[in-house]
């Protein structure tokens, strides 16, 4: 229920002016905004004393969730940079296909949301939103490097024959050598790489073909159970998370069995007025007992692509 303010209360806060100066560094035009009231500037403002909180908790066991869409624009090498930051990451398929074309030289090229689709077709060019990728430079280099991998890891000596996902991708993490992969730096920083989707995409698609003619087997709930232990052995956890989907449901999923995320932050474009997830604000997963009542949360509606590199750089998370 609403906590009842007086008026008072409610009138405390004022909205000030910001102040802009040449030479302005991020932080200070951040911390110029920490009153400004501008609709989603305020939530963003709000996101980074949030996410500051939570990473100077070292009680805080924190997640990072993201979908797959952010990986194919520039903001790859950046959220690769910033896994030292967290302990675990929850994602989806798309992510590991992205990064791995990217990582052995796939050319992903800004392109347009208006374009001829039919066009592109034609050419053999795909379209993400406005990220242009030619189909040679997604599909085949995905499935030539994953087989270049699994190879290499199938003939080592520690070879397992049964992996879980996270347990696969640090193995992928070990084997590769670009430090903007977020694979590999998950793998540097030993952070905990959660794909519970990872058959939803080419690296998925490889997996089954790989397993057809090798002694493979994939052992989904080995990482649910891990997930389970995190919840249960952690006083406390955080939570950034952009875009909806699985990687945002499972986070917040895990979370619920030690009563609710304890610092929460939601970045995301959909409308909650369907009713499905992705919309969801966090004050929603409040009543699923998924955050807590008191936790320190917020939701930012606005584009992932603006609002981390501002968020991230006024954290100085690079």
């Amino acid at each position: 229920m609403e906590k009842k303010y007086s008026k008072k209360e409610l009138l405390s806060r004022g909205v000030k002016e910001i102040e802009l100066k040449k030479g302005m560094r991020v932080r200070e035009l951040i911390d110029a905004m920490n009153d400004v009231g501008g609709f989603s500037a305020q939530h963003m403002v709000d996101g980074i004393k949030i996410l500051e909180r939570m990473k100077n908790d070292s009680e805080s066991y924190n997640f990072f969730s993201f979908t797959a869409n952010i990986i194919s624009t520039g903001l790859r090498g950046m959220i690769a940079s910033s896994m030292k930051y967290f302990d675990a990451v929850m994602t989806t398929c798309g992510t590991l296909d992205h990064d791995l074309a990217r990582a052995y030289g796939g050319k992903y090229s800004v392109g347009s949301f208006e374009a001829d689709d039919n066009r592109l077709f034609e050419m053999d060019i795909y379209r993400l939103g406005n990220i242009f990728i030619e189909s040679k430079e997604y599909g085949l280099t995905v499935e030539k490097y994953f087989r270049e991998i699994m190879s290499d890891l199938y003939k080592s000596k520690d070879y397992k024959k049964e992996y879980s996902p996270s347990e696969l991708l640090y193995e992928f993490g070990k084997r590769m050598k670009d430090n903007n992969s977020i694979i590999r730096q998950a793998y540097l920083n030993n952070v905990k790489l959660f794909c519970p989707g990872i058959v939803d995409g080419a690296f998925g698609t490889q997996l089954a073909i790989f397993s057809q003619d090798h002694d493979f087997k994939l052992n989904l709930l080995r990482d649910e159970l891990m997930l389970s232990d995190i919840a249960f052995e952690n006083k406390k956890t955080g939570a950034l998370m952009v875009g909806g989907g699985i990687s945002k449901h499972h986070t917040i999923w895990w979370n619920q069995f030690k009563g609710g995320l304890d610092y929460a932050v939601y970045i995301t474009t959909a409308s909650q007025y369907d009713g499905g997830l992705s919309g969801a604000r966090l004050t929603e997963a409040v009543s699923w007992g998924k955050v807590k009542e008191k936790a320190r949360y917020v939701t930012i509606d606005g584009d992932a692509t603006i609002i981390l590199p501002l968020m991230f750089s006024a954290l100085d998370m690079f």
